[in-house]
């Protein structure tokens, strides 16, 4: 009997699906007439009357790593569609709601948007510009940064346009007879409406499906007599908004495999003609899943009777938006024509037996290629190929051959990533096409429980499944059969190898064997395993493979100790075993188990009498994949499997190999090669006497650059035994380690470049390279041995201290610089988590116990069902708080005076006299008086809590309750408010900005505020409060994310605040862009806006003023000449020049008017005609209108009293920073007494305001500049007054105080957010004096006069101190602040309140991360938030929006620059240096992080250089992506230096280690030579908590725990723990953690016993890194050329500690004289086998290749030669009288030696110090017979 490859099938039931829908279909179809039946099929359409089924096998990709195909199954009939996982139902959908029958159904992918709101809403969103050119109208370009700063370009400039996330899911599309529904796995479903009947479909790739329409037979008629071209039948479905698209013809397709796009060819040409569809004869019959670099599609032409196979692609459509009716935009997959065939005589039904497979995709050594079967029921099957050239083009179809099958389906069987095809027979046989188009019969059979007992038993006796007529559903490897009686099985055919030194081995030699050869390796491999049962077990499968390469090699097995008993007892069976893993001598623990003697009767060796030449290249391809298993520390026992097979094959070609291997592995085979028994006809000079060492190639590299060699590639083996290899795995490398170890090692030690410090870096970037992910990398380097790896760790650790600065994070990850990773890295890690890792120290200081009543009162509260209360002040920033301001209690302090939701406490003194009544009125009078005060707290708290909430949850959001209650003392009562006594209107107010600052405290990069979040936190009822909450949403940027219709619902019912808010929400979203469709919204609320201003709205004033500041807003910076001419005119609005009712607020629309005009031609006023124009205006608007002598009873236009302030502040902000004197003395201030009084006092603030926004380089800083704009006549006057106590004019007092408040007011806005230490001081004295005047008492009414002007100053002062100071939290101007707040008697009006709250709001900005900018845009919205015109009850509006007052917002910098440890997260104390311009000079400041920085604009560079951390470098100036992660996350990412704690926990530096552990003197002798010292005297003697007491690393915690302790029971314990003691203080000194592991190694090393199975791979390991660090690290590593040397990772000493150790021991063992006798027969070249006198088996061998190996000594066959060499130069040398002898005998002797030793050296290329002398000299002497 043939030998074939059986295969095990199954009878497949019928799945669970087809059952439940067999079941469900009516049996009985209800009858009626013809016509009825007529009209019911065609409602029908094309369903089915039976169950249809399709079957797509899906590859999860989210479960990583495994293999996680599911086999899908997708079933229907009429109403019902199934889907069923590996024949387990999964979901059902039932259609009978839509009332339309199941055409068709399919598996497939669909890629859908992951965005919250993706496409769908694309217009929806008020962000969305409706067209392109608006978009670029307003868009600020990147450089405009002195408009509106760095931070709003940072947050706003890198949203790609038109790029939305998609992923790609698996779905389920189910066509219906006019609409198309498809179900996502995610649980996401589409419907889509079908304008025809679909037939048949099928999933595409990369997602979407194709589709066949039903054609008409009318539409076929209708074509035949008009003579047009029939519409396209086939489209496809990618998007469920868009149209099915006709699929295109392109001449064409480029790319489209790998990691490039597909392209078309004719690309420029499908724009511009019309789409060339498929023709609507052709019929689709069959579309390919993606197995391959091309997808093909087949289609039949029933006309012509022509099969034509195409190449299918899916090309991204351009222009998504573009209104192009023809080319491009139409079609999303493009088809080229491959190939076309006639075909006649074709069977009826043949569609339905149709079958094609794509197969064999690989590089064959000349091309990429794949290979396609197309089987036609009764016809042969033909075979194409499809080859692919370098741009990934696939020209066309090149006919094969045909070959006899039925029916073909592609499997991944007997290759892992290239698939073969199974085909089956006409004579009912199954067979897989491999290698090409080899075949490889199989054979099927039921199976049948086997006997473990009889495993060897015939497989014979099971019944045999014949007669297969079709395959069907396959799934990666398994395949439903059919039988011609209609059984159906299900069989897997999976055949690869398990083991992965057997996958390696088929690999290496498919490129070294022709491919006959290379496939009758895999084929007699699969035979010989088939016979275990494709058992993984016990090595059978490298077993069987060597069987394979022997019968391929025409090699016969020898057993020389044949013994034919079978085992009879387990113990037998247990020494039968194969697997050479029984040798416990590893085990310290197992090494004394008494083993079964194996038996000899499984030793073999390979026989052959005429050697084959193939023998040479399988040696040398098989003695290169055991030097990459080598290199893998994890796969030293698949090189231990391997090695018996290389040295049986060398025994016959190159003996010499065999020594090198027994010197390596010396227990695998049982003698030594000895010259006397090689056979010279057998041998092959094609190979090397000595095989290549790549060890000793590295090292040689390394040694000395100039010594060239390539990366390795198995590919080039063949070349050099002129081979034309098989390429069956395609040209990929087998052998992958020794490829990248080789290529990391040319960069190492590249000749080409001189500086060590750049090959270290080269070295980093060819790693990276290769693996992708530091991670892998690290992986890799763990998996070499030791001294492979050291060089490229050393290459690292020269990276990690001196990095270079244009990496990628990767590479910064790599040399473990992950502070430098994050600090490049585009995705920023969580910040806002508990450390990770934090000492006990600090966790029991930072973390208070929860105590049990409040653990108590928490559960009654629970049980009641109270919601938790917030009170608004929470700062949510634990980490951050406790670092900024962590040595007092300020921020509480602040928190608990701008807490509005605390019942307030106040003194009342106690008067006897008065009775209970006057006694409640006078608490009334109180409470009255504190709810003003309440009433203003939330204008701070919206500052002090700013920002402060990152991630809003999905529950409702809490805003806290205003409380009006009030504690009085002493008498400890509680007093509320009488009904009526505090206005509606007021606490309205009070209620809106309560709102604002519960809105700010989300952040504006909070995640999850979305239009339904905002919409779900709608009231039924519209209120003030969410009013003020969608202004706060608006200002932070939120409201962008609102829908247009949501919005509708707020405006509509015409609630004055929501309206308010609304409004200037939308535009301080959008504020300077410009945008349409709020323009339109403000329109509608602003007459002035509209065509006809006069028309009645039905809007308050109040309302439109607002209007009128969103224009502003809405419109900063544009300089748009229609918005500025509408708000110049509405200055001076007719209709408000007389004051009556219906007009209250006309002074706030005036003002809001004024500061939109300014807002729009912000800093952008110029010379223009317009300009001047404008100018004109606001000048008359300034100074009144010039009255004419004969009209004087006309009456004025406008009213001077309101348009005077409010032009003037236009003006200022029109030319801010214009410097235009010109434009400045229109605003003069008046010297003289008379002029004075012709103007209100408040005019002269305003003027000196807008003149020194103008002159806005001349604010100076000093006292000196602020007295020097005061009028000398008004200064003179004054200081009279003061000096002599001569009474001055009340007009020059209140000018003066005016004139001071403004010159102070402008000066905070100047020096705004930089805590300039000359402006601090000029306004704090300017602060002290006005309050010392303000508290004065005075009974006249003029000096209250003064006070009131006076304390308007103030407020002014107080909150341009506190712009200065804004978010440093100084202590001093809180101590003023908190005094102001304490004042609450009835002189204090809201107004003062206001300003109070507002200053200490500033002062702890965002509780202290943030601060104010100084741009253009930032100081137009400071002017208008903290404008000079305060408010006299909380419910006025008159003169002022209230609103408006929340405007600083758009000031808010986040410039707190916070230094975070990288490891835990947390924020850390830390000294940071800061360079920055000042003009053109340079300064420098030492600061201590968490800080606040200057202006980002003049920041040139931070650097961090301190010891306890790695030192830290960013350029702003020359790295733009350093300067734009610090502009959007304000963090330093620092790593501390594992010796030190941070500045927390460790201020003084008292705890670091080199301090606690005094002179380390000893751990460096302890790390060479391991031995016990007086532990006691180290004063770091107790590791354990010495440790824990300063590090909080869990490595060094538990290494220090389990191996550092004193408690050994052993000498050798004690020892071993001595040595980790020193081992973790060296690593943790040095900061090397990546040392810990190596030095484990090295003890490894240096105490394993002789008989362990590596011992001899480990013992070369140590050489190499004995040799790397005592020959060339010095000279080409440690950087002593660049004048810059480090010490090494690991050091010389102790690696050479342990070689010596070991040198120690053989020397011992040399000195025997039984060695002596085994060594002299080696030297002299006879044979050697294990001798009695040798006290375990092998213990020969392993002590002479121990021996052969250290001293670097030839081979024996080698030796020989040398011998005789050496006798004849020494007969010839005395034989002869000098010059050509000498008589020198002794002379003679050290010159044959020297050159004895140099040949021999270089004759087995051994690395290091070649062959040593000694064991020349041993070898002379054995020549000699001394022993």
């Amino acid at each position: 009997m043939k030998s074939e490859i059986v295969v095990h099938v199954r009878p497949q039931p019928r799945s669970a699906a087809v059952n439940l829908l067999s079941r469900q279909i009516p049996q009985d179809q209800p009858r009626g007439s013809d016509l009825l039946r007529s009209i019911r099929a065609a409602l029908n359409g094309s369903a089915p009357d039976t169950v249809a089924s399709t079957y797509a096998p899906t590859c999860f990709t989210e479960v990583v790593g495994s293999d996680s195909w599911v086999e899908q199954e997708l079933s229907w009939n009429r109403r019902c569609v199934v889907l069923s996982h590996g024949g387990v139902i999964r979901r059902k959908w039932d259609f009978l709601e839509e009332g339309q029958s199941v055409q068709y159904a399919c598996l497939g992918r669909f890629a859908h948007s992951t965005e919250a709101t993706g496409p769908v809403h694309g217009s929806a969103h008020y962000t969305s510009p409706s067209n392109k050119e608006e978009e670029e109208e307003y868009a600020h370009p990147a450089g405009d940064i002195t408009q509106f700063g760095p931070f709003h370009a940072a947050s706003h400039g890198d949203k790609p346009k038109n790029e939305l996330a998609q992923e790609v899911v698996p779905a389920a599309f189910v066509f219906l007879r006019s609409i198309g529904k498809v179900f996502l796995s995610n649980g996401v479903d589409y419907t889509f409406s079908l304008p025809f009947l679909v037939r048949k479909a099928w999933p595409l790739y990369p997602h979407g499906v194709l589709i066949q329409r039903v054609l008409e037979p009318a539409e076929v008629e209708e074509a035949r007599f008009t003579g047009d071209t029939l519409l396209p039948t086939i489209f496809s479905i990618t998007n469920p908004f868009a149209e099915p698209a006709a699929i295109g013809i392109t001449a064409g397709i480029v790319g489209g495999h790998g990691d490039t796009p597909a392209s078309l060819s004719d690309e420029d040409e499908q724009c511009s003609k019309p789409l060339a569809a498929l023709s609507a004869a052709e019929e689709v019959v069959w579309v390919s899943t993606h197995n391959s670099d091309v997808d093909v599609l087949i289609t039949f032409n029933e006309e012509i009777r022509q099969l034509a196979v195409w190449r299918y692609t899916y090309v991204k459509p351009k222009g998504v938006f573009d209104p192009i009716e023809h080319g491009r935009t139409k079609a999303s997959f493009w088809v080229q024509r491959l190939t076309e065939r006639p075909l006649t005589n074709l069977p009826d039904r043949w569609m339905e037996g149709f079958s094609a497979a794509l197969f064999d995709q690989r590089h064959d050594g000349s091309e990429l290629r794949t290979l396609l079967a197309i089987c036609i029921p009764g016809t042969q099957a033909l075979i194409y190929a499809l080859p692919v050239d370098e741009a990934g083009q696939c020209p066309h179809a090149n006919y094969l051959t045909t070959i006899d099958a039925t029916s073909v389906v592609p499997i991944r069987s007997t290759r892992a990533e290239i698939w073969d095809v199974l085909v089956i027979k006409p004579e009912g046989t199954v067979s897989i096409l491999t290698h090409g188009l080899y075949d490889l019969p199989i054979q099927l059979r039921l199976p049948v429980s086997r006997n473990v007992q009889t495993q060897d038993a015939d497989d014979s006796s099971n019944p045999e499944v014949k007669n297969i007529v079709a395959a069907k559903w396959e799934c990666v490897s398994s395949v439903t059969l059919t039988c011609s009686g209609g059984e159906n099985y299900r069989g897997r055919f999976d055949v690869l190898p398990q083991d992965s030194l057997v996958s390696q081995a088929l690999r290496v030699l498919a490129l070294v064997l022709p491919k006959q050869e290379a496939f009758d390796v895999h084929r007699k491999f699969l035979e010989a395993w088939t016979l275990h049962y494709f058992w993984t077990s016990s090595n059978a499968e490298f077993h069987a493979l060597s069987l394979a390469i022997a019968f391929v090699l025409e090699l016969k097995p020898v057993y020389p100790f044949k013994d034919g008993k079978p085992p009879s007892s387990p113990w037998d069976k247990f020494c039968h075993l194969t697997a050479n893993s029984r040798s416990f001598a590893d085990d310290p623990a197992l090494q004394r188990l008494k083993l079964p003697v194996p038996p000899t009767s499984r030793q073999y060796f390979f026989f052959t009498l005429k050697p084959n030449p193939l023998l040479a290249p399988v040696l040398y391809a098989l003695h290169m994949l055991a030097e990459d298993l080598r290199l893998t520390v994890q796969r030293y026992d698949s090189l231990l499997l391997l090695v018996p097979l290389v040295c049986q094959i060398a025994h016959i070609t190159r003996p010499e190999w065999v020594d090198y291997w027994k010197r390596l592995c010396p227990n695998i085979m049982p003698a030594w090669p000895s010259p006397s028994t090689i056979r010279a006809d057998t041998l092959d000079d094609r190979i090397p006497v000595w095989p290549p060492d790549m060890t000793a190639v590295l090292y040689g590299r390394l040694s000395n650059p100039d010594w060239k060699f390539l990366p390795y590639e198995s590919p080039r083996l063949a070349s050099l035994f002129d081979i034309q290899p098989s390429f069956a795995f395609g040209n990929a490398e087998p052998l992958l380690t020794l490829q990248r170890v080789t290529t990391a090692y040319l960069c190492l030690a590249g000749d080409s470049v001189a500086s060590t410090q750049r090959r270290a870096e080269l070295t980093v970037e060819t790693l990276i390279q290769t693996w992708g992910t530091a991670k892998k990398g690290l992986l890799f380097l763990d998996s070499l041995p030791l001294g492979i790896a050291a060089p490229l760790r050393e290459a690292i650790r020269t990276c990690q201290l001196s990095p270079p600065g244009n990496w990628r994070s990767e590479h910064y990850e790599l040399v473990g610089r992950r502070d430098l990773a994050f600090s490049v890295a585009k995705v920023q890690p969580v910040h806002f988590q508990q450390g990770l890792y934090q000492s006990p120290e600090t966790y029991v200081n930072s973390h208070h116990r929860v105590t049990i009543s409040s653990l108590v009162d928490q559960a009654k509260s629970a049980s009641i069902g109270e919601v938790d209360a917030v009170s608004g002040v929470e700062l949510d920033l634990n980490g951050f708080s406790k670092i900024r301001f962590g040595q007092d209690r300020r921020l509480e302090e602040v928190a608990r005076m701008l807490c509005s939701s605390s019942v307030a406490s106040a003194r009342l003194v106690e008067r006897p006299e008065l009775n209970e009544h006057d006694q409640a009125k006078e608490q009334q009078h109180q409470v009255v008086r504190l709810a003003e005060r309440t009433l203003a707290l939330p204008y701070g708290r919206a500052m002090f809590t700013f920002g402060t909430v990152q991630t809003v949850t999905r529950e409702a959001y809490v805003i806290p309750k205003m409380e009006f209650s009030v504690r009085i003392q002493p008498a400890n009562v509680i007093a509320t408010p009488e009904p009526g006594k505090i206005p509606q209107e007021c606490t309205n107010w009070g209620e809106f900005h309560n709102g604002v600052a519960a809105g700010l405290r989300i952040s504006p990069g909070a995640h999850g505020v979305e239009s339904s979040w905002i919409a779900f936190n709608k009231p039924s009822e519209l209120t003030p409060q969410h009013a003020g909450f969608l202004f706060g949403l608006g200002l932070t940027g939120h409201l962008k994310e609102m829908l247009t219709w949501h919005t509708f619902g707020y405006l509509t019912p015409k609630h004055d605040f929501t309206s308010i808010g609304v409004l200037l929400g939308l535009s301080a979203a959008n504020v300077g862009s410009g945008n349409k469709h709020v323009t339109k919204l403000l329109a509608v609320h602003t007459p002035a806006l509209l065509p006809t201003p006069t028309i009645d709205l039905n809007v308050s004033l109040m309302t439109q003023a607002a209007g009128l500041a969103g224009v502003g807003i809405l419109y900063l910076g544009t300089k748009n000449r229609r918005m500025a001419e509408v708000c110049l005119h509405q200055i001076s609005r007719k209709d408000l020049v007389q004051p009556d009712l219906s007009n209250e607020h006309r002074e706030a629309y005036t003002y809001a008017a004024a500061i939109a005009l300014g807002m729009i031609m912000l800093g952008q006023g110029s010379s223009t005609p317009a300009d001047t124009a404008c100018l004109h205006r606001l000048r008359v608007l300034v100074h009144g209108e010039v009255k004419s002598l004969a009209g004087t009873g006309s009456r004025p236009t406008f009213d001077t009293n309101i348009t005077s302030p409010a032009a003037t502040v236009a003006l200022g902000l029109m030319y801010l920073k214009t410097g235009r004197k010109d434009v400045a003395d229109i605003l003069e201030i008046p010297s003289t007494i008379i002029e004075l009084n012709r103007i209100q006092p408040s005019f002269l603030l305003m003027r000196t305001i807008a003149r020194s926004l103008i002159m806005w380089d001349a604010i100076g800083s000093t006292e000196e500049w602020v007295l020097t704009q005061v009028p000398r006549p008004i200064m003179e006057a004054m200081q009279e007054h003061m000096l002599t106590k001569k009474v001055a004019d009340d007009a020059i007092q209140l000018a003066y105080y005016n004139i001071l408040a403004g010159c102070c007011f402008v000066v905070g806005l100047k020096y705004a957010g930089t805590a300039r230490h000359e402006a601090y001081m000029m306004l704090s004295h300017f602060f002290d004096s006005f309050s010392r005047f303000v508290t004065a008492n005075g009974v006249a009414f003029d000096h209250k006069i003064k006070r009131s002007a006076v304390r308007e100053g103030l407020n002014l002062v107080s909150i341009a101190l506190c712009m200065v100071m804004a978010g440093t939290g100084e202590i001093s101007c809180l101590r003023r602040l908190r005094y102001a707040y304490g004042m609450y008697h009835q002189a204090f009006r809201y107004g003062v309140h206001v300003a109070t709250h507002l200053s200490l709001g500033l002062l702890f900005l965002g509780a202290g991360r943030f601060t104010l900018g100084t741009s253009n845009a930032a100081i137009a919205c400071l002017v208008t938030a903290f404008f000079p015109r305060f408010h006299h009850v909380s419910s006025d509006n008159k003169s002022y929006l209230q609103a408006l007052r929340h405007l600083w917002v758009l000031a808010v910098e986040p410039r707190c620059l916070v230094a975070r440890d990288v490891n835990t997260c947390e924020a850390a104390y830390l000294p940071v240096k800061i360079t920055t311009r000042e003009g053109n000079e340079k300064g420098i400041s030492q600061l201590i992080s968490p800080t606040l920085i200057p202006d980002f604009g003049k920041l040139l560079s931070v650097r961090v250089d301190t010891p306890r951390y790695w030192p830290f470098f960013v350029d702003l100036e020359h790295s733009p992506e350093q300067k734009k992660n610090l502009l959007k996350n304000q963090t330093l990412y620092v790593k501390r230096r594992t010796a030190f704690l941070s500045y927390t926990e460790d201020p003084r530096g008292s705890r670091s280690l080199f301090v606690r552990s005094g002179s380390s003197a000893g751990d460096a002798a302890t790390l060479d030579f391991p031995q016990l010292t007086d532990a006691k005297t180290h004063p770091a003697s107790d590791l354990t908590h010495f440790i824990s007491s300063f590090s909080n690393d869990t490595l060094f915690l538990a290494f220090a725990d389990y191996f550092s302790r004193d408690d050994g029971e052993t000498h050798a314990e004690r020892i071993f723990h001595a040595y980790c003691h020193a081992v973790l203080l060296d690593s943790i000194l040095q900061d090397k953690m990546e040392t810990l592991q190596s030095h484990l190694a090295l003890y490894q090393y240096r105490i394993q016993p002789e008989s362990a199975a590596y011992f001899h791979l480990r013992l070369q390991d140590l050489r190499f890194a004995a040799d790397f660090y005592s020959k060339v690290f010095e000279r080409r590593f440690c950087g002593r050329a660049e004048h810059n040397p480090r010490p090494p990772l690991i050091r010389e000493n102790t690696v050479s500690g342990a070689l010596q150790v070991l040198d120690k021991r053989l020397g011992e063992l040399a000195a025997q004289p039984r060695f002596n006798k085994v060594f002299a027969r080696y030297a002299r070249g006879e044979t050697i086998v294990d001798a009695e006198n040798f006290d375990s088996p092998g213990e020969l061998s392993r002590s002479l290749a121990w021996y052969l190996l250290r001293n670097g000594v030839p081979s024996a066959s080698l030796l020989v030669i040398l011998r005789q060499l050496a006798s004849e130069a020494y007969k010839q040398s005395v034989s002869r009288p000098p010059p050509e002898g000498t008589a020198d005998v002794k002379g003679l002797d050290v010159g044959i030696k020297e050159v004895l030793r140099g040949t021999g050296t270089k004759m087995i290329n051994a690395f290091g110090s070649g062959w040593s002398g000694s064991s020349l000299d041993r070898v002379i002497d054995a020549w000699q017979g001394v022993s």
